[in-house]
Parts: structure tokens; C-alpha cells; sequence
């Protein structure tokens, strides 16, 4: 991917999140501490600013920066967990990765993701999303597709009960909310997705 194309990539994520911001917002105010929205919007206009110097990188380099940056400016649990998303891709694809590759390292960034926030796919978190994500990627499933999925998983929170994350002191109050984390992926995935097909 040429560097324009990635920093293209950069500027669409950052732009989907500020456009979600308050709608991201409301979603925590219901079952965590409101600020999801704000907190991403940050990160992402952090990772938007650099976007020329992030793509310049070599493909693994330019996650791993991403990753860091998010850490640095996200806050929160979900700075620390959409970093090690973007890290542990950076950590596992090859300058030039192939469907295959990309699919394998997705897996194992989703299980980064597992691992540090101690959580599992049918918690009500951002696992829920990347999961149904990583199984389309590998079934061949064309971008928008898996845009779809990922939108159709995050609905799908909705009526779970929160097992991780601030979500979970609620109990059954958590359920009928979607979770913040999980709309966020989502609109991260499409973000992705579309700017991907456009090429």
C-alpha cells in the first residue's frame, strides 16, 4: 500500500470517530463512564495529525506508531486496548501482507486484545466485534460484507449482559445498550473497509 493510500486510511478513521463522537458518548453514558467518544476523538485526531509521518513507515512500523499514539492520547481502558490492537497487527504482518496474512494477524491481535483486557468474545466489549470480523475476513467476505458483519456484531451487544469493563458493576442494567467499544470497531471496520474498495 502506498503511503498516500495509508495516510487516506489515517484520515477516514479519524474522521469516522469525530463524526461519532457524541453518539459514542451516549452510548457510554448509559452503562460506563461517558467519555468513549471524547477520549477516541483524541486519539484518533492525534493519529490523523501525524498521518504523512505514520505512513511514510513501513506497514508494520506505521501500526505499531498507531498503537503507541492511541496508548499515549486515547485514555481510558480503551486506549490501552485499541493501542494493543494496532500494535499486535504491527507486530504480526509482513511489509507487504496478503489476506492470509492479514487474517492470521488479526487473529492474534484479537488475542492481545483478550489477553490484556482479561475478556473473551460474548462479554459486551470490542471482542465481539473484531471476532465475527476476523471469521468473514477469512471466509473471503468482501469489505463491505465485512463492514456488515461488524455493524450486525455491535446490534448484537445490545442484548447481552456486560461481563467486562465498568459495563459489568451494572449487571442486568447493561443490557439494552450497545457497547461503546464495540460501536467504535465497527465504525473503524467500515471506515477501513470503504476506503479500502475506493482505491
Amino acid at each position: 500500500m502506498a503511503a498516500s493510500d495509508f495516510s487516506n486510511l489515517i484520515v477516514a478513521a479519524a474522521n469516522t470517530i469525530a463524526a461519532h463522537a457524541e453518539e459514542l458518548t451516549g452510548l457510554d453514558q448509559a452503562i460506563g463512564d461517558g467519555d468513549h467518544g471524547l477520549n477516541m476523538k483524541r486519539g484518533f485526531e492525534a493519529v490523523r495529525a501525524d498521518a504523512e509521518a505514520i505512513a511514510a513507515k513501513p506497514l508494520p512500523d506505521a501500526l505499531k506508531a498507531i498503537g503507541t499514539k492511541l496508548v499515549m492520547t486515547v485514555g481510558g481502558a480503551s486506549g490501552p486496548l485499541f493501542g494493543t490492537l494496532f500494535m499486535a497487527l504491527g507486530k504480526e504482518l509482513p511489509g507487504t501482507p496478503d489476506r492470509a496474512a492479514l487474517t492470521a494477524a488479526l487473529g492474534r491481535a484479537i488475542e492481545a486484545v483478550a489477553a490484556r483486557g482479561k475478556s473473551q468474545p460474548g462479554q459486551k466489549t470490542m471482542l465481539d466485534v473484531l471476532q465475527p470480523v476476523y471469521e468473514a475476513l477469512a471466509q473471503g467476505k468482501t469489505g463491505t460484507e465485512i463492514a456488515d458483519a461488524a455493524d450486525h456484531a455491535a446490534d448484537a451487544t445490545v442484548p447481552m449482559k456486560a461481563l467486562r469493563g465498568r459495563a459489568s458493576f451494572l449487571g442486568d442494567r447493561s443490557i439494552g445498550h450497545m457497547d461503546a467499544g464495540a460501536r467504535s470497531t465497527a465504525l473503524l471496520v467500515r471506515a477501513v473497509a470503504e476506503t479500502v474498495e475506493d482505491r
